[in-house]
């Protein structure tokens, strides 16, 4: 395995990951072969290497150092977990990550695939878990959980050690519950899905209520069904 990160760090070095001010996603500068970026955040890239495919590499920008490590020790709280990746390693700006297959459930959204109950219960408990080790299960959204073989797993872990709620999962749940059976199976064009996030980035949490805005989606996605 270690031979085979050092061949993963020659093409690392290849690229570079930039932070950006204002909570703005990172940006890649360069190219290697056989690295391909299946995920961009606010910290970090993460990256998949053809000759490493049971791993992805989570590639950390200067600014945000610091992160990497506070990630590699909630890994380590959390490995006991099915519903997490494992962190099997770290380099100088990486973390060397198990590689999950699956489909995220905001991707499930937009090809109407059916997101089972199981799925959201073992997001319930993968939170449960978290509180259990000590940690604070926040920023738990349709990008960062898997639909895994009918089941849910759970991607970034990089907040869970940030206080207070952000009830981002208490809302989902509210909704999957509440309006989902409405729009089971059905294809939801991506415009809809990105004016829906761009209204919950912009809430008012103090005044903020889940039914008022299940309403607001509502005419939106129906009345552009009619």
């Amino acid at each position: 395995m270690i031979a085979d990160w050092k061949h993963v760090e020659e093409a690392l070095r290849e690229i570079e990951v930039v932070g950006h001010d204002n909570n703005k996603p990172v940006s890649v500068i360069g190219c290697a072969e056989d690295l391909r970026c299946i995920g961009i955040g606010t910290d970090a890239a993460v990256f998949y290497y053809a000759n490493t495919p049971n791993y992805a590499y989570k590639v950390y920008s200067n600014q945000a150092s610091e992160k990497k490590e506070a990630e590699e020790m909630i890994y380590s709280r959390l490995q006991e977990s099915q519903y997490f990746p494992r962190c099997y390693g770290v380099g100088a700006n990486y973390l060397v990550l198990s590689f999950e297959k699956g489909i995220t459930l905001y991707d499930c959204l937009l090809q109407g695939i059916r997101v089972p109950e199981e799925a959201m219960q073992d997001v319930e408990d993968a939170r449960a878990f978290v509180r259990s080790q000590g940690l604070n299960p926040r920023d738990i959204h349709l990008k960062n959980v898997l639909l895994q073989d009918g089941r849910g797993k759970v991607l970034d872990v990089s907040e869970y050690m940030k206080e207070g709620n952000d009830s981002r999962w208490e809302h989902l749940i509210w909704t999957y519950k509440h309006f989902y059976p409405l729009i089971n199976e059905v294809h939801v064009p991506l415009w809809i899905l990105e004016t829906i996030t761009n209204w919950y980035n912009r809430i008012d949490t103090a005044s903020f209520g889940i039914e008022d805005f299940s309403k607001r989606v509502s005419q939106l996605f129906f009345g552009k069904r009619k």
